[in-house]
């Protein structure tokens, strides 16, 4: 409810220093934004916030992205609902991993022993990296993610996010482990999730799987190699950018209607190097007009081999190995020289090498014809990916089965978009994706991949039949513990069991955070009253990745979508229009900025950046945003220093009743703007009032404020209402200066005050009638103005006709006192508003 007036207590030089530390002390205090778990689930509305990476710092986008959900966040709560707002850290994967490496200078060696006592170096090295156990490794994952968590957490206090803390999980927690575990179990059990060996995207620097969608298209600089193909007939020429992977070659294909080709069709030729005979093939996706026509398929080079090799029902030849190197030994059927001139190369210097060869067996045809391509990299990767045959974990997505696919864009329709174009996103990607989801990660620090195989009595394992735990003994670690009915002595022996080394994709546990922070499982009361969640709010160029694989997580547990409303946010750009990030290295920090301007100004800045909308950085509008909070303070100072205003002072007086009036268009406009996610659009309305408040009103009213009798105490009381008013509408933005000014008149908090409703304010009043006389006011002053003179010059006459001069009647002791004039004639004509003046001293030549 709002907050009881009471005397002010105004200080004589109020400031915005400070205001950060003492505020964020006291709401901590006083559980200002604690959870009230005892509201049923109609009263509670809550977000599944997004948990940042901690891997690092914290940069300005951060802060814009979060600034949009907090202004919701506390909208919701003013307006009585209890907001389950919780924040958790995405400290496991990949990210984490590269900065312990690079702040301890160390690496994981899996067939090292833990060594309880070790310490990393004093002064680390990055090219010599000290190597470690996994245990080890782990411990120091931990140690690092601690102090980073902490300074976020420090961070996004300063910032004002009104997150209840007490509610903090992080993904690789205990909770977060056995609610990724949980799931994963009963997706298996329902043979949602399944171990598959296929050919997979791989990143041959993290030596690890890659999922679709963690895919990025980067142009790379590479060349078309021509090639004699030895045929029936003679040569048959193809191009190809990887003539390295000649020894994996099994088929050349060309399309069926490609009449240069047709006679080939069934017939076999030979590779040049190596004499190896392959089928000639026709495939629909073999394109005529690309190079030469016929293209040669190895296993693998790209994912139109993957398609070949699986629909002609091809051999595989598999010659790239883990770490991007060329395997020690040839394929079957592939003769060992040259290929002993190519084993143990790299990629890249296996390519030089072969086109070597080629020119001196004359098979290759002409000099390489030098290109740029877009080539796929892993999205956190810097060498382009190969394919490589693995055995991996997936769950099922809709990529392989067209029924699930159409029943996960069905969700896509149920889900409120804002803004709404962004479901063409989400409904594309479905509608391409090419194959189920890869779970499982050949990396360290994350959630293990809960399940055990029995070795059979040669130690080989048996993937058929994994061994899993009763849900009550998660979470586990298949690495260190033991699977039921086995000893610890059994591990790795015939007969014994082996635990899966792999964890799960980060995103694999990320999909799950309406489920962890909701207590799934582990806090079913809670989980009722929070869960479907009402908003999911993130960056529009996750949709692929957080947003989707929340959905199918969603569906395939609960059978329903895992919130209502989706809010996306945009992009940070630099001045160069470039997506600000990490990699890149053009981002902005905001300590910095949260210093010199103060919090309430960069929040300013960040709720402009409209939903969906990618936002240049300027630091301009940030100076705009600490200009308005220093008004804030300064205008509340002079409307509080009327002193206290009785209860049953009645506002009366036309002009009061319509500032009041265009006050309730505000808080109608700000509210059905917040009811549809579009926060900017309420900062815009609530701030363009203020300043016509300070501009306009507040000059035309503060001489009869100051008076005395019913028509004083009409201006006071319409003052005292509209900053009321007002800073609740500004409280979402600008949480610090609000509360400051608050806390000078008002008992409680302004963020636990009711947001304002048309019903507080009189009706009656007509809006416009501010403008006009505020217009009047304006050429009166432009007037002085232009004779140079005082704006305390006296006006001896001053004539106002127009159309609506003769509405200036009930405002006229308020427009003679503000232009200082003696004698005011209104008369009503046509045409604008014209203000003729006669000055009781001489203007200035």
């Amino acid at each position: 409810m709002t907050g009881q007036p009471r005397t002010p207590n105004v200080p004589s030089k109020p400031s915005l220093d400070g205001l950060e530390e003492k505020w964020v002390r006291r709401w901590d205090e006083d559980g200002t934004y604690r959870f009230d778990r005892d509201r049923p689930r109609d009263e509670v509305f809550s977000i599944d916030t997004p948990p940042p990476t901690v891997s690092g710092s914290l940069h300005v986008g951060h802060v814009f992205s979060y600034t949009h959900t907090d202004t919701v966040a506390r909208y919701q709560r003013m307006r009585g609902r209890a907001v389950f707002y919780p924040m958790g850290w995405d400290d496991n994967g990949l990210p984490t991993e590269r900065r312990v490496q690079n702040h301890f200078g160390v690496r994981t060696d899996p067939s090292l022993p833990y060594d309880p006592s070790f310490e990393p170096p004093d002064e680390p090295d990055p090219k010599r990296q000290v190597p470690i156990s996994r245990r080890n490794f782990i411990e120091l994952c931990e140690r690092l993610t601690a102090i980073d968590e902490k300074a976020f957490e420090e961070m996004w206090r300063r910032v004002g996010l009104s997150v209840d803390w007490s509610l903090l999980y992080t993904t690789i927690g205990d909770g977060s482990r056995a609610a990724s575990q949980r799931a994963f179990l009963r997706n298996l059990a329902r043979g949602e999730a399944y171990l598959a060996e296929a050919p997979t995207l791989w990143d041959v620097t993290f030596r690890t799987a890659v999922a679709q969608a963690e895919l990025e298209d980067r142009d790379h600089p590479g060349a078309f190699y021509r090639l004699r193909f030895h045929g029936p007939e003679g040569p048959v020429l193809i191009e190809t950018t990887r003539p390295e992977l000649l020894p994996a070659c099994v088929a050349l294909v060309a399309h069926p209607d490609d009449e240069r080709y047709r006679p080939l069709f069934g017939t076999t030729v030979r590779t040049p190097l190596f004499g190896v005979e392959v089928p000639v093939l026709a495939h629909r996706l073999a394109e005529p007009d690309k190079g030469s026509g016929i293209a040669m398929v190895c296993t693998f080079g790209d994912v139109n081999d993957v398609t070949w090799w699986r629909e002609l029902d091809l051999p595989t030849r598999a010659v790239v190995g883990w770490d991007g190197r060329l395997a020690g030994e040839p394929p079957e059927g592939v003769p060992a020289h040259p290929y002993d001139e190519l084993a143990g190369k790299t990629v890249f210097s296996a390519k030089e090498r072969v086109v070597e060869l080629l020119r001196e067996s004359g098979d290759l045809d002409g000099e390489p014809r030098r290109i740029t391509r877009p080539v796929k990299f892993y999205e956190k990767g810097s060498k382009p990916l190969e394919i490589v045959t693995t055995r991996q974990w997936y769950i099922r997505n809709g990529g392989r089965d067209a029924d699930l696919r159409e029943k996960l864009l069905a969700r896509g329709d149920e889900l409120r978009w804002h803004p709404a174009y962004m479901k063409g996103r989400y409904d594309n990607w479905v509608e391409g994706l090419a194959g189920d989801w890869l779970i499982s990660r050949q990396r360290f620090f994350g959630v293990p991949i809960p399940v055990w195989y029995p070795l059979d009595g040669n130690g080989e394992p048996d993937h058929d039949r994994p061994i899993v735990p009763d849900e009550s003994a998660l979470p586990v670690d298949p690495y260190t513990d033991v699977p039921p009915g086995y000893t610890e002595e059994q591990r790795g022996e015939p007969n014994g069991f082996a635990g899966d080394p792999d964890i799960m994709d980060t995103w694999a546990t990320s999909s799950l955070t309406p489920q962890i922070a909701g207590g799934w499982e582990r806090d079913p009361d809670l989980f009722g009253r929070v869960f479907p969640f009402d908003l999911r709010p993130q960056a529009h160029d996750i949709i692929r990745t957080w947003l989707f694989s929340t959905v199918v997580r969603a569906h395939l547990e609960h059978g329903s979508l895992p919130w209502s409303d989706v809010a996306l946010s945009g992009w940070i750009l630099d001045p160069d229009r470039k997506k600000m990030s990490k990699s890149k290295g053009n981002v902005v920090t905001p300590i910095s900025l949260l210093e010199e301007y103060g919090s309430d100004a960069v929040r300013y800045w960040a709720a402009n950046g409209r939903p969906g909308t990618d936002t240049a950085f300027d630091t301009g509008q940030i100076k705009v945003g600490r200009r308005l909070a220093i008004k804030i303070l300064n205008a509340s100072k002079f409307v509080l220093g009327f002193g206290e205003v009785r209860p049953d002072d009645e506002i009366r007086c036309p002009l009061d009743l319509a500032m009041l009036a265009g006050l309730r268009g505000v808080v109608a406009e700000a509210t059905a703007a917040f009811d549809g996610h579009d926060y900017t659009r309420a900062l815009e309305r609530t701030e363009r009032f203020f300043w016509e408040f300070c501009d306009d009103y507040l000059e035309l009213v503060k001489q009869r404020a100051y008076g005395e009798g019913a028509e004083a105490a009409s201006a006071r009381a319409a003052l005292n209402t509209a900053l009321s008013v007002m800073l609740r509408l500004f409280a979402p933005f600008l949480p610090f200066v609000t509360e400051e000014v608050w806390s000078w008149w008002r008992e409680g908090s302004v963020h636990r005050a009711s947001w304002p409703a048309a019903g507080e304010l009189p009706d009656g009043g007509d809006a416009t009638l501010l403008a006009v006389a505020a217009e009047a006011l304006r050429q009166v002053r432009k007037a002085k103005s232009d004779a140079r003179l005082s704006m305390r010059a006296e006006v001896a006459a001053a004539t106002v006709a127009g159309t609506r001069a003769g509405e200036l009647a009930g405002v006229a002791g308020d427009l003679r006192a503000a232009g200082r004039i003696a004698d005011l004639d209104l008369r009503e004509g046509g045409g604008d508003l014209t203000v003729a003046v006669e000055f009781a001293e001489q203007p200035q030549g």
